[in-house]
């Protein structure tokens, strides 16, 4: 069987796709994996790439967006679910529709795995007539997203005489079903973190002497929307009993000045590993960060700041698995509660062990195989 993966070009919406590409792979079965961007370093995952988008210089063209278009940043504001986010999704999936539609002629794949936030992946299955599993990526949910993906790409969709959507879709959630309102959307399916690879360095493997709490606000909003977050903490953390873990990947981080001395700059360094022996994790609310930190059962403070966060701060805060808060609003005071509330720590750990019981990728696989083989 042959699989294309399908995503748009963010990291945090392409790395989510890879632990079930690499059990798609391990079972016998042939990948493919189309994005562009900063989304191209799934290749280090050992997948064959092809960049969808080679001359396009997509931060720079979504830095200007929001720049320069007042609608783009208060949509982005206001998101909440994947529906409010369609429009914005839908300019961002046309980027790589037409490479897309190309590395799918080429190699006529006889099943497709898209994002939930692409839609390219979703003409590309309807124009080849082969069934498509839309992969979740935490927390958010997004029914009627493909419908409003398809309106608002209809000159795409039109370009390739496709008039409707995948006549098959089947969808994989990788959400806690304890965080969910309703039912889980398709297929439940254990949440397994791949955030890239490293040679681990000696701090990491050292056993901690006293609270460490990582920092990370992921790869795209230090990029557009800056380090205002990671300055806070620094404000504080001279205050607080712990080790702060500012990981910012290759930003520039002169601006942030003279660090306090219980404060470490680290690059890139999965997130999954900084966060074995770490007592707390403050991020941005991204969607794979969320879940990491959820699979790692470690307490998080989630700072959102729209595209859809305040659903994951939501979510972690109501399970109890975490707090949410304002930059601004964040103090000793609310990180010594994320370090020393047992109930906090406690709630994490059982959802850790739920998302543990989920059926894993491998499991999935055989599904895969009778949705391409009954269409």
């Amino acid at each position: 069987m042959r699989v294309l993966f399908v995503s748009g070009a963010s990291i945090g919406h392409s790395f989510p796709l890879v632990s079930l590409a690499w059990a798609v792979c391990a079972a016998g079965h042939e990948v493919r994996y189309v994005t562009a961007g900063p989304a191209l370093a799934v290749k280090h995952a050992g997948l064959p790439v092809i960049d969808a988008a080679p001359q396009v210089d997509i931060v720079a063209m979504a830095r200007k967006r929001i720049t320069q278009h007042q609608e783009d940043r208060q949509l982005i504001a206001a998101m909440r679910d994947l529906r409010d986010m369609a429009p914005f999704l839908a300019k961002f999936s046309e980027i790589i529709v037409d490479g897309a539609v190309e590395a799918a002629a080429e190699w006529q794949p006889e099943l497709v795995v898209h994002a939930q936030t692409d839609g390219a992946g979703l003409l590309v299955a309807a124009k080849l007539g082969v069934p498509l599993v839309t992969h979740g990526l935490g927390i958010l949910r997004g029914a009627g997203t493909h419908e409003l993906l398809h309106a608002h790409m209809a000159d795409a969709f039109a370009r390739y005489g496709v008039t409707t959507l995948p006549e098959h879709i089947a969808s994989i959630d990788v959400a806690p079903p304890s965080m969910l309102a309703g039912d889980p959307s398709g297929w439940s399916m254990r949440y397994v973190p791949y955030n890239g690879g490293c040679v681990l360095p000696k701090w990491l493997r050292t056993p901690v002497e006293r609270p460490r709490i990582t920092v990370t606000l992921g790869t795209i909003v230090p990029a557009l929307e800056g380090l205002g977050p990671v300055q806070r903490m620094l404000e504080i953390a001279g205050s607080v009993d712990a080790e702060f873990v500012l990981a910012l990947g290759n930003v520039d981080t002169r601006e942030l000045g003279e660090l306090p001395g219980n404060t470490r700059v680290v690059g890139w360094v999965p997130l999954d590993e900084r966060l074995r022996g770490c007592a707390a994790l403050v991020h941005h609310g991204g969607e794979g960060t969320t879940m990491t930190a959820l699979a790692a059962g470690v307490p998080q403070l989630i700072l959102p700041s729209g595209v859809g966060r305040h659903a994951a701060a939501a979510a972690v805060q109501q399970r109890g698995a975490g707090l949410s808060a304002q930059v601004q609003d964040v103090d000793a005071a609310l990180l010594a509660r994320l370090l020393e509330d047992e109930a906090l720590a406690k709630t994490a750990t059982q959802v850790r062990a739920e998302i543990a019981a989920l059926p894993t990728p491998a499991n999935l696989v055989p599904r895969l195989v009778n949705l391409a083989n009954a269409a």
